[in-house]
């Protein structure tokens, strides 16, 4: 990985988390269509800065880090928004947060401890990640269009991210202190 900052993938990122605050204020003033539409812009620039980073050869160590703060900057507070204005229960939202939290402390001490030691994102980590993100659009998208089966669908989905965020929370601590032992 090289050290250049101002690439183009990391410039994208930038983008994105310029995105956040925009994306807030549109769901605060019930502008869910406008909200849904910068949604899938943020969305599509998390695909882009990756491949470009691929295919340019920019990979660099800022955009390691960069790129999933920017992920879990946007899915936080969309979590804690979407709640605020009810379109999330917000026990959900506290378990998904309380999950995050947890590991941040988790890596935040072990880095203290034993040094910087990289912990690749599980399989059912990115499931989690993926249904939490699927439950966030689908949760703008009915308060964006009105349909009978958006608000059952959210419903499941928020069961399923709720299932998957225990899970993958307890999956998580298995494998650090498996990690740790070792």
């Amino acid at each position: 990985m090289k050290g250049r900052i101002w690439t183009v993938p990391n410039q994208i990122t930038l983008l994105r988390l310029g995105f956040l605050p925009l994306f807030l204020i549109l769901i605060v003033y019930e502008h869910y269509r406008w909200a849904l539409l910068i949604l899938v812009l943020a969305g599509l620039s998390d695909g882009i800065d990756g491949l470009l980073a691929r295919k340019l050869n920019q990979k660099s160590s800022i955009g390691a880090y960069l790129d999933p703060i920017a992920d879990k900057l946007l899915l936080s507070s969309s979590f804690v928004i979407l709640a605020m204005e009810k379109k999330i229960p917000w026990w959900l939202t506290i378990m998904v947060l309380s999950r995050d939290i947890l590991m941040l402390m988790v890596a935040a001490v072990i880095i203290l401890i034993s040094g910087y030691r990289p912990f690749p994102p599980s399989l059912l980590g990115k499931a989690t990640t993926f249904f939490q993100i699927v439950l966030v659009f689908a949760a703008v998208l009915a308060a964006a269009y009105s349909s009978p089966a958006l608000p059952e669908i959210n419903r499941l989905l928020a069961y399923l991210v709720a299932a998957l965020t225990t899970i993958s929370g307890f999956q998580y601590s298995f494998a650090t202190a498996r990690r740790l032992s070792s």
